[in-house]
């Protein structure tokens, strides 16, 4: 069986933070050209959002691919990593706080987690 080049590989990364006083957990799975990464404090798969640079603008390109489309927390944060990692991006989010003081949390999180493990991301 051949081996697969670095970049072809699918890379799995598990982390969590405490974040206001709330267990979080992150699952990030680095594909070719895009990540996945799925936030929640449980088991479940609530929504899923898709974003992408694009050409034409300068701020990426977003859309919610199922879930309840009055939450735009996981297309927010989608838009947010494409711009930062110019890949396409899909998120999940499922916690039941969408404060935005609290999704600052989650964010700061995130970018932690990108600055240790870049090769993850």
């Amino acid at each position: 069986m051949e081996e697969a080049a670095d970049g072809e590989r699918i890379s799995v990364h598990d982390f969590r933070g405490r974040l206001a006083e709330e267990l979080v957990h992150f699952h990030a799975m680095r594909l070719r050209d895009s990540l996945f990464l799925w936030v929640g404090d449980g088991p479940r798969l609530g929504n899923l959002a898709l974003a992408m640079s694009s050409p034409r603008d300068s701020i990426p390109v977003s859309t919610l691919l199922f879930g309840d489309a009055s939450d735009n927390t996981s297309s927010s944060l989608a838009q947010k990593l494409a711009s930062k990692t110019k890949k396409q991006i899909f998120v999940s989010y499922n916690i039941q706080n969408t404060d935005s003081g609290f999704i600052l949390l989650v964010e700061n999180r995130i970018k932690e987690e990108m600055a240790a493990f870049p090769d993850k991301f």
